[in-house]
């Protein structure tokens, strides 16, 4: 079942760094599609392969959008991005993953450095991206490896 999760945030009501939002942890504000949003880390930790491999998954290419990513690997079959959205979440894409790695560098987030996580950018129909939290590397892995996921939320700023 799908939770229901906060939509939006006011400017005015957005905690400070580190604090607590969305069922979650603010991590920063960002500027996604001409539109500004809040980005949370939820504590929820989810494993799984990306998908499988030697699919393309066209949808899962951007390097910004997570949420649209991970719906499109959910299309695709995804087991790790329904659990995700099922969170009322999605999986980080390759910027919100760089947003979260300096999150954790000034303190703010903890993240497992013990194994590496999956974002929802995909690479090529055989990877995707990942990132490993212990210094921050980005690569990408073949997708039918199983790897971490902290799922996030993205909420729009009014």
């Amino acid at each position: 079942m799908t939770k229901v999760a906060q939509q939006t945030i006011a400017a005015a009501d957005l905690p400070e760094r580190g604090q607590p939002l969305a069922g979650g942890t603010f991590v920063t504000r960002y500027w996604l599609n001409g539109e500004e949003r809040a980005l949370v880390l939820l504590d929820d930790e989810l494993t799984g392969v990306w998908g499988e491999y030697g699919l393309n998954v066209p949808g899962a290419k951007s390097y910004s959008a997570g949420e649209a990513n991970t719906r499109a690997m959910a299309e695709a079959g995804s087991e790790v991005a329904v659990k995700a959205l099922e969170l009322g979440a999605h999986i980080p894409s390759h910027l919100e993953g760089a947003l979260l790695m300096s999150a954790k560098a000034d303190g703010l987030v903890t993240l497992r450095d013990d194994r590496w996580h999956w974002l929802s950018t995909q690479y090529s129909a055989y990877s995707a991206y990942g990132v490993d939290f212990v210094d921050g590397w980005l690569t990408s892995g073949v997708k039918d490896l199983e790897r971490l996921v902290r799922p996030v939320r993205s909420l729009p700023i009014r």
